[in-house]
């Protein structure tokens, strides 16, 4: 038992900090250096940079938003061109309103943060419904039912998760000094 106990203690001690190929982590490869031993080429460097998720998110979704308006487009009976044109315009209004909310979430307060994420989604259900042939009513109905829901959803997350938020569970104050000290 204390032989085990031995071993043991020997392979953790071991393994901190160690590639353990036998679990299937390979090692990295060092950075390419030129032969003055000088920075990492560019293509080396690119291959470490990642998409941060701040921007992954609202192109995905811009995609989506613009793959479905062009199949509900296709689908009440337009060409496929004048459909995927269509579908490309609403991907990049969509994608731009999305990344300029997600820009400037962070300046926002919680409330006007909320009901701009539930005018962004209001606003893009209501015109997908209206691509639907239902009338202007019906849409606008619609958004305004899908902004209300957002709006409370959105506010219930941002409210909820309050210690993620960019200013923490308040808005930043300044330090006031009594009127004597400088």
């Amino acid at each position: 038992m204390e032989k085990h106990a031995h071993r043991h203690g020997a392979t953790a001690a071991r393994s901190h900090g160690a590639v353990d190929p036998e679990h299937g982590a390979t090692a990295a490869d060092p950075p390419n250096r030129s032969a003055q031993g000088t920075r990492p080429t560019r293509s080396a460097q690119g291959a470490r940079r990642h998409i941060p998720l701040s921007l992954a998110l609202p192109v995905i979704a811009a995609l989506g938003f613009g793959c479905y308006t062009l199949f509900l487009n296709h689908l009440a009976g337009a060409k496929g061109a004048q459909a995927a044109l269509l579908g490309l315009i609403a991907a990049v209004v969509a994608g731009a309103l999305g990344l300029l909310l997600v820009r400037y979430q962070s300046s926002m307060l919680t409330e006007t943060r909320a009901l701009a994420y539930g005018a962004l989604f209001g606003t893009a259900m209501g015109w997908l419904y209206s691509l639907g042939g239902e009338t202007v009513l019906k849409s606008s109905v619609w958004g305004i039912i899908m902004a209300a829901a957002m709006f409370v959803v959105s506010l219930y997350l941002f409210r909820s998760h309050r210690v993620r938020e960019p200013h923490g569970l308040h808005r930043p104050h300044t330090v006031r000094r009594p009127h004597g000290a400088h």
